[in-house]
């Protein structure tokens, strides 16, 4: 009997595996009443959906404070040319107080299944991009939180300095313009393209998929779309209607 137990536990975690993962999209947000995505708010309505991951955007301020923000702008302050006392007085569009990635570390801590998808954000040099990557990462390690974190950027330098510093953490490009065997080239671990580059290339999930990469598709917000990516065999989809597709 625990034999059967024991096959049968293995059998449904292979299962599971071979599922397409749903990731959200700079958390939950597009709740009934909505909230602001990349809030605190946003991340804790994803922990609450039982999904893979939530992903958020990371930027640094003039003064080096890494914050959670999509846009270069935090209303009309440019981040990387504010001081991180500035860009506090003006509050997210919920109310909440501006996030800083401690914040959101802390927050996301308080679920260890919730996988945190970590996109660093582009920056105007590559020595600004290091450093971003060096300050992320030397948080993320000192809140122990290696093991939940993935890591995505449109910037291939950035990307590549994840590896340099840290080889075993799991990253993935999301600008679309490499095949899978570059990526696997690159030493990346996976690539996260918008479902078009998927479309216009409709062999590249089956070849990333040979080559042990991981697939992921941006953003994916609608039925239709997904289920033509799972038959492609996608592993993840991030997706502003995580609470809609989980269960498709």
């Amino acid at each position: 009997m625990k034999k059967f137990i024991l096959g049968f536990a293995v059998l449904t975690t292979a299962f599971m595996n071979a599922q397409t993962q749903i990731i959200a999209h700079r958390g939950y947000f597009q709740t009934q009443p909505p909230t602001t995505e990349n809030s605190i708010t946003a991340l804790q309505n994803a922990q609450k959906l039982k999904i893979y991951g939530s992903e958020f955007d990371v930027r640094m301020s003039k003064d080096g404070v890494l914050v959670i923000n999509h846009d270069e702008h935090h209303g009309k302050m440019e981040i990387s040319e504010t001081d991180f006392k500035e860009l506090a007085k003006l509050k997210l569009l919920n109310g909440e107080k501006y996030p800083t990635l401690k914040d959101y570390l802390k927050a996301g801590k308080k679920d260890k299944a919730l996988k945190l998808i970590v996109e660093i954000k582009p920056a105007k040099t590559e020595a600004l991009e290091n450093e971003l990557v060096e300050k992320t990462i030397a948080m993320i390690k000192d809140m122990k939180l290696e093991s939940q974190c993935e890591y995505i950027s449109f910037s291939l330098n950035i990307c590549k300095q994840i590896k340099k510093i840290a080889p075993d953490f799991k990253v993935q490009y999301l600008r679309g313009e490499l095949s899978p065997q570059q990526i696997k080239e690159e030493g990346l671990d996976g690539l996260d393209y918008h479902y078009s580059v998927f479309q216009k290339n409709p062999t590249w999930i089956s070849e990333a998929n040979a080559l042990g990469l991981i697939t992921n598709s941006w953003t994916v917000n609608d039925v239709e779309t997904y289920n033509e990516l799972k038959k492609q065999g996608v592993k993840f989809v991030t997706t502003n209607i995580p609470d809609q597709l989980k269960n498709k």
